[in-house]
């Protein structure tokens, strides 16, 4: 009855995770989420007033499909002030959230006989964005040991002819590792001289702690910025996931292939989030910063508690708002008569048992792992830890 390609894509299983806990937290089970990938802060007043003024003044029409003028400039604006990037309107698109970026970028570039080089662990929409443009996923590991980092080396050798595009996430979900300058400047001279593009995922930009600098692979020479399509938006940053605004730069020929493809999908992303996007980039960031604070008083516990509970750990992330929990040492025990056989095994372990809600790695390609958010407050984590511990205790 479907289509062969859709057949292929698996729904988000962190959407469905998160669904599930919602639903049993509105049948009145208390569950402690750490599944969701969005930040628990509310949207700057001042980004709301401009979406509200919008809305008084009827800005309420079809605009531009590849996004507004205004907006444009200040995403532009952006790029050279943060990145050293400069791109011209005609180098810009926005689309409904960075996902969509992502997806329509991956379309355009993408055919039946290419494929993506994706590191593993990777975001789940990754290779499901991938399949659906026919083209194929080629995963590359990453260990602990070199922080779930991809080295030059590593990526020369994986290229072969009909590897068109290469996937960057940095900082990464979910991972939460950050790209130094030194690396990406390695990773770029692999991929302009094999001839691939790169698609630099850098929605965590601003989420990034202990003196970390995020680097856009792109600012690294002309060559590599002609061969790269970088990824961002509003949505983490701001905490403005539901408002949809996500915005992609590169090459004319490329955004303007994104772009009629967007025209024949979803058309203009929704005029006053665009304008809220607006505000978003040009206003206040002190927002931003006490948000980036709070998260790193978050990660600093719950990385503290976790590499306490005997038979589990974590590195300590540099960015994003995830820890990658290695669960390996209990793999294999049973809770209960029932075997703990993976990490699915084991999130559904706790969401029954324990009444927390975590995100298996299988489904970022790695088992042996379990991903937790920290986007949730100080008193759900401490709570959730607390359980999570006595659960592993009683293995």
């Amino acid at each position: 009855m479907f289509s062969k390609r859709l057949s292929q894509i698996n729904p988000s299983a962190t959407l469905e995770i998160t669904a599930r806990a919602k639903k049993m937290k509105a049948e009145g089970i208390d569950i402690i989420g750490f599944g969701a990938g969005e930040p628990d802060f509310d949207t700057p007043e001042h980004i709301k007033a401009a979406a509200k003024s919008a809305l008084d003044e009827g800005f309420t029409k079809y605009t531009p499909a590849s996004g507004i003028k205004e907006l444009k400039e200040e995403i532009s604006r952006k790029f050279k002030d943060d990145n050293g990037l400069r791109y011209s309107d005609e180098e810009i698109i926005v689309s409904c959230g960075a996902k969509h970026a992502l997806f329509n970028a991956i379309l355009v570039l993408c055919d039946e006989k290419d494929e993506v080089i994706v590191p593993s662990p990777y975001w789940v929409s990754y290779p499901e964005m991938i399949k659906a443009s026919g083209a194929k996923v080629a995963f590359l590991k990453t260990s602990a040991e070199r922080n779930f980092k991809v080295t030059a080396t590593q990526l020369k050798k994986a290229i072969k002819k009909n590897t068109k595009l290469f996937i960057l996430n940095s900082p990464s979900n979910p991972t939460g590792m950050v790209y130094r300058e030194d690396e990406l400047a390695d990773i770029a001279k692999a991929l302009e001289d094999t001839g691939t593009f790169c698609l630099s995922d850098e929605i965590y930009e601003k989420i990034i702690y202990d003196n970390n600098k995020h680097t856009s692979i792109a600012s690294l020479g002309e060559d590599i910025r002609n061969r790269t399509i970088v990824i961002n938006g509003v949505s983490k940053s701001y905490s403005m996931t539901g408002w949809r605004i996500g915005y992609a730069a590169g090459p004319s020929e490329i955004i303007r292939a994104m772009g009629n493809l967007q025209s024949h999908s979803t058309s203009n992303p929704t005029s006053f989030a665009q304008k809220a996007a607006v505000a978003a980039l040009s206003g206040r960031q002190e927002a931003v910063g006490l948000m980036v604070q709070e998260f790193k008083k978050r990660r600093d516990y719950i990385t503290g508690r976790i590499n306490k509970i005997k038979g589990i750990s974590c590195l300590m992330p540099q960015g994003a708002f995830y820890i990658f929990v290695n669960i390996s040492a209990v793999v294999g025990k049973r809770y209960q008569g029932k075997a703990i056989n993976g990490s699915f095994a084991l999130t559904q372990a706790l969401l029954e048992e324990a009444r927390v809600a975590v995100v298996p790695g299988s489904i970022f390609g790695d088992d042996n792992y379990l991903r937790i958010s920290y986007a949730t407050s100080m008193d759900n984590i401490t709570s959730g830890i607390d359980r999570i511990e006595e659960f592993i205790n009683k293995l």
